[in-house]
């Protein structure tokens, strides 16, 4: 998972611009824009996603390009204006913009989207531990099911207690679970090709955009929004630059351009190996090197890889995990959003019973993976869900980014996006255009019933991005507030942010 689930802080008291400011700039020292590229780098960088755009061989080039520029470039340089404007995060950002109850929506969907994601994430570990164990589990949906209900529970139970013990282990997630596994990976596929290999995907250049075969066939850009999503999280940063007008923007293009390296290089490696017709999007990353481990005789390495991949999963799940639920309670102990009972803390002042609940929905989803019979299937379909409810946020962010800008034009902020309206109506339109493709099947699902699918997605989007947030709103009562229990939770979110 990406930064996008860093906890989101709290609106709090008026603070005159100028002190705001210079309270910003205290409280973070200087930072070089390359740190910030780096920064920016790991936590949106993954090798999870590779084998999803691998099945279109050279042509994920193009389907990462374009979502780069159509997505995540409006997305970080809008949310560094509203980042070094508006203290708060995306809620405070969409609260100003338009609306505290719209702002309740989209810290709602930050945290709803994890309800998906745990799953599907788990299920790329499930598969992972496979390689080790039996590859021919990680297409049996009841052992995927029972990995994902052991290692969640267990992620809960570490959460509740408070630990950091695994916070060394995330930090060096983006060594031992990308760097080093990607870099092997694309050595090993340029190595094999060296020797006279033929790729498993045409790499010419008729190959270079995707074969057009209706709508389908772009579906599985949708994913890479998701893939990108999370860089509104390091705009916070932009304070701490020297010169953010210039530097932020370069640190952003630069990270721009490690990242679609990180996500390119790796998907074509193992579209050299594994064919696109046997290409598992949970065990693809494993195919792969297990490919390549067979035919260069060291089938050792394979669980070493393993081990690595799974490590770096569990600790970055480990450590955000209690992130955006911890944003909600906070928002909801200010507003009275959550009933009371959800809003308790145990002994280790964790928001327990947000867990439990998120958990118990998390082993329902779980469950479908042992009830529909392609695993690779349910793993799409959740994906698909996890970024359609996500997208609201951006939809919610660039609205209230044009309506800051128009309502609030000298309101201070450390950095200004250029053409901030233009970049807002392309994310806008970008992310709209992603949640229409998302009712779409993929052409993998060509023997599936389009309805069902829809009727699946659909569902999924209107019961966490409308029903429930709306429900919330509607049953929400000023009694449920507790102002100094807000500011508590705020202070221990700015402690570990530090």
């Amino acid at each position: 998972m990406s930064s996008m689930d860093v906890p989101v802080g709290r609106e709090g008291p008026a603070v005159p611009a100028g002190r705001a400011s210079a309270a910003r700039v205290a409280a973070n020292p200087r930072m070089s824009w390359l740190t910030l590229a780096l920064m920016t780098t790991s936590s949106v960088a993954s090798l999870r996603a590779a084998p999803t755009m691998a099945v279109y061989g050279l042509a994920c080039v193009f389907l990462y390009v374009v979502p780069a520029i159509v997505f995540l470039l409006p997305t970080a340089l809008v949310s560094a204006e509203l980042a070094s404007g508006w203290e708060g995060g995306v809620y405070n950002w969409v609260s100003q913009g338009l609306s505290k109850p719209l702002g309740f929506l989209a810290v709602w969907c930050q945290f709803a989207m994890t309800i998906f994601y745990y799953p599907s994430l788990l299920a790329y570990v499930a598969s992972t531990i496979a390689y080790v164990v039996n590859p021919k589990l990680a297409s049996n949906g009841l052992y995927t099911a029972i990995v994902i209900m052991v290692l969640y529970w267990a992620g809960v139970w570490v959460s509740s207690r408070g630990t950091g013990a695994v916070a060394g282990l995330a930090s060096w997630g983006l060594v031992i679970g990308t760097l080093i596994p990607g870099a092997l990976l694309v050595l090993l596929g340029f190595v094999f090709l060296g020797q006279g290999n033929g790729s498993a995907a045409p790499m010419d250049a008729h190959h270079i955009l995707p074969a057009w075969t209706g709508l389908a066939s772009l579906v599985l850009i949708v994913n890479n929004f998701l893939s990108y999503s999370g860089m509104e999280m390091n705009a916070v940063h932009v304070s701490s630059l020297k010169n953010p007008a210039k530097e932020f923007p370069k640190s952003m293009f630069t990270a721009m351009g490690l990242v679609l390296v990180i996500f390119v290089l790796p998907a074509l490696a193992i579209s050299w190996v594994v064919p696109a017709d046997q290409l598992s999007l949970t065990a693809g990353v494993m195919q792969a090197f297990d490919a390549f481990f067979q035919y260069f005789h060291i089938g050792w390495l394979t669980p070493v890889i393993a081990v690595g991949l799974v490590a770096a999963s569990l600790g970055g799940m480990l450590t955000w995990l209690a992130g955006p639920s911890k944003g909600l309670l906070m928002i909801s102990r200010q507003e009275g959003y959550l009933p009371p009972v959800l809003q308790k803390l145990n002994s280790h002042g964790i928001q327990q019973n947000i867990l439990v609940a998120q958990g118990a929905v998390t082993t329902l989803i779980a469950l479908l993976y042992a009830l529909i019979p392609d695993v690779s299937s349910a793993y799409w379909i959740f994906s698909v869900i996890t970024t359609q409810v996500y997208l609201i946020v951006y939809l919610l962010m660039f609205a209230a980014a044009i309506r800051l800008r128009r309502t609030q034009p000298d309101h201070p902020r450390g950095y200004r996006a250029p053409m901030l309206v233009t970049l807002c109506v392309v994310g806008l339109l970008a992310s709209a255009a992603a949640m229409v493709i998302g009712f779409v099947p993929s052409s993998q699902f060509g023997g599936s019933s389009v309805w069902s699918y829809i009727g699946l997605i659909g569902g999924g989007l209107l019961l966490l991005g409308v029903i429930i947030p709306f429900g919330l709103l509607k049953l929400s009562k000023p009694s449920w507030r507790d102002g100094a229990a807000a500011d508590a939770v705020a202070a221990e979110l700015e402690g570990g942010a530090r």
